[in-house]
């Protein structure tokens, strides 16, 4: 398997190298060459497999040679040991066609490890093989911190660093990132919104000279490895329904476009996926998107579902490039407007294929706290705030005619006490391996939104380690 860039001026790369790059020296995203199919005989022979061979299945397309099956299969099963359910991402029956399907059940409490603790071994396993090392640098809106950290502290060839918007995350999602004492972690939290730690992370990469000193990495979603170890979760999600001799559907709380994207990509490789639908909070780009073919930036607000307070997802990119038949050039020329304009130019054309598959919802933070308490009302099911969004939009873009429908649950309630206290009156508990969460000593940088100082700052932590 060999991967291209969006935007066309940086050179095919394999899984391994795609890996450590991140992403792309033209400041596109890597996408495969061509996209893996599994006919309907595929997809059944996987009925029953536990969730780590089904992955290791999915995900060997997009490997290729990189890494042997079997290393692959050891990997996932490593990957996957730790998590609190024996299922790894169960499915809970909410009525009769909604589903839920619980992806918090790893180390950190967020979907994120679904594909972290994979990524973290992914690249052990690489840099070993090259004897190298790599610096990451993230960013993060809640929980891809925590989960790359997770994955990655103490691992002798990676330095970690990850920004966070400051004051603009939980309580609980900052001190699951900065209470990590790993010699080998940094944390930033950055003035400004998460939009700025992501620009900020994408400025590092492209200073070129920069990159090469340090040996840059990225795991948020921009890299391809991310999305290709998040794509098995829809493929268990729809087997245990009836795949491929029954469609479905997903319904995603999403922020930078990763999460779904993967269930695209599920429905690319032959997934029988009826719709596709997008939740937004108050930050609704995606939603004003697929209403109105409105892509414009406009200020980030804070809400009481953080993960989702974006206004640029990186990960749009990757389906847009696919929209647009694959044309670099069309793709650069639309994503430098966007930049400088702060509006997408998507012609009616793009903006309708889009609309076949993707289908919008926005909920305020209101109307969030009132489905949080009628769904606990009626089920007894407590949703945290992202996830509750994918459950009111699945309710709202049902396809019908007996599809069910299966909301990605993204994280566990206990990651928003405060939110799930005043929608419901019960405050939900950590679980016992986190009960001390709040007596450990937390350990980050404030930081102006400067990229010299955020530089000098990974600097100091890879000539720390690397001396």
């Amino acid at each position: 398997m060999r991967y291209i860039s969006t935007r066309g001026r940086a050179p095919a790369r394999d899984f391994a190298d795609v890996l450590l790059a991140g992403l792309a020296e033209d400041g596109g995203l890597f996408v495969p060459e061509s996209w893996p199919h599994f006919a309907p005989a595929d997809w059944r022979a996987m009925r029953g497999l536990p969730y780590h061979a089904l992955a290791a299945r999915v995900m060997q397309p997009f490997i290729g040679d990189s890494i042997p099956f079997e290393t692959l299969r050891k990997i996932c099963e490593d990957a996957y040991a730790g998590f609190g359910h024996p299922a790894v991402a169960p499915l809970i029956q909410l009525d009769t066609h909604l589903f839920t399907q619980e992806l918090f059940h790893g180390p950190t409490l967020a979907f994120k490890d679904m594909a972290m603790q994979v990524l973290g071994r992914l690249f052990d396993y690489v840099l070993t093989q090259r004897d190298t090392s790599v610096t990451i640098v993230g960013a993060t809106s809640g929980d891809t911190g925590s989960a790359a950290i997770e994955a990655c502290a103490g691992r002798e060839r990676v330095d970690i660093v990850i920004l966070h918007p400051h004051e603009r995350t939980s309580l609980v999602q900052r001190r699951q990132m900065t209470t990590v004492h790993a010699p080998n972690v940094g944390n930033i939290a950055l003035e400004g919104t998460f939009d700025d730690c992501q620009d900020m992370v994408k400025a590092l990469f492209a200073d070129a000279p920069f990159r090469n000193e340090v040996r840059l990495s990225a795991v948020n979603s921009i890299n391809w490895a991310r999305i290709a170890a998040q794509i098995p979760y829809y493929v268990a999600a729809a087997l245990a329904l009836g795949a491929p001799d029954r469609e479905v559907a997903f319904s995603v709380p999403t922020g930078n476009f990763g999460n779904i994207l993967a269930a695209w990509a599920a429905r690319r490789m032959g997934l029988p996926v009826a719709r596709l639908i997008v939740g937004s909070n108050r930050n609704d780009i995606l939603y004003r998107f697929l209403d109105k073919n409105d892509m414009s930036m406009v200020p980030v607000e804070p809400s009481l579902s953080p993960s989702m307070d974006i206004q640029v997802s990186s990960n749009f990119e990757r389906l847009l490039f696919e929209l647009m038949d694959r044309d670099p050039v069309a793709l650069a020329e639309t994503m430098r407007v966007f930049r400088e304009t702060g509006r997408m130019p998507v012609s009616d054309a793009i903006w309708h294929r889009a609309r076949g598959v993707l289908h919008g919802f926005r909920l305020d933070d209101a109307g969030t706290e009132a489905a949080i308490r009628q769904l606990h009302a009626e089920t007894g099911y407590l949703a945290d705030p992202h996830t509750i969004i994918g459950i009111a939009a699945a309710r709202a873009h049902a396809p019908g005619q007996g599809v069910p429908t299966v909301t990605a649950a993204t994280a566990h309630p206990a990651k928003f006490p405060d939110a799930m206290e005043r929608a419901t009156g019960l405050r939900p508990a950590l679980p016992l391996r986190m009960a001390d969460l709040f007596e450990r000593e937390e350990r980050f940088d404030v930081m102006p939104n400067d990229i010299a100082a955020v530089q000098a700052k990974v600097r100091a932590l890879v000539g720390r380690n690397r001396d």
